[in-house]
């Protein structure tokens, strides 16, 4: 298969689906547990891992379907070395856990990247601390540091780039960036926003993504927005604006809610497929460089499939 390092191919404009909510997905559609929210647990076992299998043919068969190409991003959100330790996992476990997700992303991408549109293998990587709350905050520095492992260990596979999903706040993702440059592996951020369109440190996205680019001198291939309804960021993107034009595609939530409302909610909110798609054609409509759209908390495949066929058949 190819390596795309040099040029990833998403860059050129071409239509790209990712998948959905793998967590909620995994626990609320198929039963599974997942102590902290960590997919790659499911790693330590054949049926883990089989689960793990089926969960990303059925997004390759959507990306088939919609005849787009397809960005597998590996099961590792939770994979560092915080989250790691509560879970038991020791420096040398986890390193071999990451090798093992993007080996099992990269078979799947084996079964179905032999047709004209690219298949892209991207090694997920979640903050150090809570998704949505950015509680003991680092500095950039910090960040790099920390971070760096997990690039690290990606750098040494298959995965064609890195993608630092609900970044909360811009020290981290800076950290991010300079780690994975550091590797020469391409790095995406993407960040989650509140329901006023602001991260929940309160900065705007604009001023977070500037933030970015000026202390890593461009370094992120592109930005994205997830774990966030686009209702609660849809104003916020303004069309013709340069910094808007960094942004490439969004992994948005199913429901309304707000994080907090979300956090307290013991049922699966998800939302309405069809409208979630026809609000992600109004935004490709009013911002037409836009073409990588997946799913976030609440989102499966009837999602992802009606937001595919709507932005791109």
């Amino acid at each position: 298969m190819a390596n795309y390092r040099s040029q990833l191919p998403q860059l050129k404009g071409g239509p790209f689906l990712t998948d959905g909510g793998i967590e909620t997905t995994l626990i609320f559609n198929d039963g599974l547990d997942l102590p902290d929210f960590a997919a790659f647990y499911l790693l330590r076992t054949a049926e883990g891992r089989r689960a793990l299998e089926r969960y990303f043919r059925t997004y390759a068969e959507i990306a088939k379907r919609c005849q787009t190409g397809f960005i597998f991003e590996s099961p590792t959100w939770r994979a560092n070395t915080d989250w790691g330790r509560k879970l038991g996992y020791s420096d040398t476990g986890l390193a071999e856990a990451n090798r093992q997700a993007i080996d099992l992303v990269a078979a799947v991408r084996a079964e179905f990247g032999n047709g004209a549109s690219p298949w892209v293998i991207s090694g997920c990587l979640g903050p150090r601390g809570d998704g949505y709350v950015p509680t003991d905050a680092m500095s950039s520095e910090e960040a790099r540091q920390y971070h760096s492992p997990q690039i690290k260990t990606f750098g040494e596979t298959e995965a064609d780039m890195v993608t630092a999903i609900t970044m909360n706040y811009a020290e981290e993702a800076i950290g991010v960036a300079l780690a994975a440059e550091s590797v020469g592996m391409p790095v995406v951020i993407s960040f989650t926003v509140e329901t006023d369109g602001r991260l929940p440190t309160g900065q705007t996205l604009q001023d977070a993504i500037s933030s970015v680019d000026r202390a890593t001198d461009n370094g992120p291939a592109y930005y994205m927005i997830n774990c966030a309804h686009p209702a609660h960021f849809a104003d916020s993107l303004i069309a013709g604006e340069e910094w808007t034009a960094r942004i490439r595609g969004f992994r948005a939530n199913a429901s309304m809610k707000s994080h907090a409302e979300l956090n307290e909610s013991e049922t699966l909110d998800e939302g309405d497929p069809a409208d979630l798609g026809r609000r992600h054609r109004a935004l490709l409509e009013k911002l037409p460089h836009l073409n990588i759209f997946g799913g976030c908390c609440g989102t499966d495949h009837r999602h992802v499939e009606a937001i595919g066929k709507a932005c791109f058949t």
